[in-house]
């Protein structure tokens, strides 16, 4: 017979499990199933049919959406960091701590506006009658309108203004809890401050790069909003292709195909920054 601490605890845990089951666990192999289904006409083929993935990686413009997402979720995270960093190291040293609140507030207002609105910000931004341009062209650096919005490069800014701020949290939360002593020990025994920084500061920061790192990563790669305002239709990402088959061909099947490689890359994700973190403590 169990316990009374045991039967207590799964009774903590059991609304946690149940939620994790309906919203995680179910979704997730309906889905799986659902990936491995088949279309006849517009009649739903239950089945176990390598199908959709033979298609996925056979045909070049649904395979090349997945590499879009892939290249420009690397490219944010690696920009959100090295930008990130440096921020985060004023805030946490070189801002009084009696307005280190008033900073991080500043730093996360950001988050008080949606997706959508920040999206068509930069959009008005960096339109061609937009405040680079005609400060480019006030300053004369450039004689005509330079194309910025509906691009790679509208994406990757859009992207990293919103998440250079949740990279700056993780880790001002890492460093504000580093002693000062650390870092004193360390040029006392003779080392420089890059040297104090490269061997002592970052490897005890790696937690907070590792976990904001892996976020963006989550959030980046799934994002359909800021792609379809900021990038337009001129290149494709993975969540454009799935809204594609989900609104215009019903083609669910093929949509939870492109769903689960996704899911995969964000699992390899979740093992890199894990086994980072295992190396970081060595």
């Amino acid at each position: 017979m169990a316990k009374p601490e045991t039967i207590r605890g799964w009774g903590f845990v059991a609304p946690a499990l149940l939620w994790t089951l309906a919203f995680f666990v179910v979704p997730f192999a309906i889905m799986a199933a659902m990936s491995l289904a088949t279309l006849d006409g517009r009649e739903l083929i239950w089945g176990f049919s390598l199908e959709n993935y033979t298609r996925l990686f056979g045909q070049s413009y649904l395979l090349r959406a997945i590499v879009v997402s892939l290249e420009i979720t690397l490219t944010v995270t690696i920009v959100s960091i090295v930008l990130a960093y440096p921020l985060a190291w004023i805030i946490a040293y070189r801002v009084p701590a009696r307005w280190q609140r008033l900073a991080l507030l500043l730093a996360i207002l950001p988050f008080w506006t949606s997706y959508v609105v920040r999206s068509y910000a930069w959009l008005l931004v960096l339109s061609r009658e937009g405040v680079i341009n005609q400060a480019l062209i006030g300053l004369g650096v450039i004689s005509e309108p330079l194309t910025l919005a509906s691009t790679r490069f509208a994406t990757v800014t859009g992207f990293v203004h919103f998440f250079v701020m949740l990279l700056t949290l993780t880790i001002y939360a890492n460093l504000i809890q580093l002693p000062a002593n650390y870092r004193r020990a360390a040029v006392d025994l003779g080392a420089s401050s890059w040297q104090a920084f490269r061997h002592v500061v970052l490897p005890l920061t790696m937690p907070g790069i590792a976990t904001g790192a892996f976020l963006t990563f989550v959030l980046c790669i799934g994002d359909y909003i800021t792609p379809q305002i900021l990038g337009g239709n001129n290149e494709l990402t993975g969540p454009q292709i799935i809204m594609v088959q989900l609104g215009r061909g019903a083609n669910f099947p093929l949509a939870a195909a492109m769903s689960i490689v996704l899911m995969a890359l964000v699992t390899l994700a979740y093992l890199a920054a894990s086994r980072w973190l295992r190396l970081a403590r060595l």
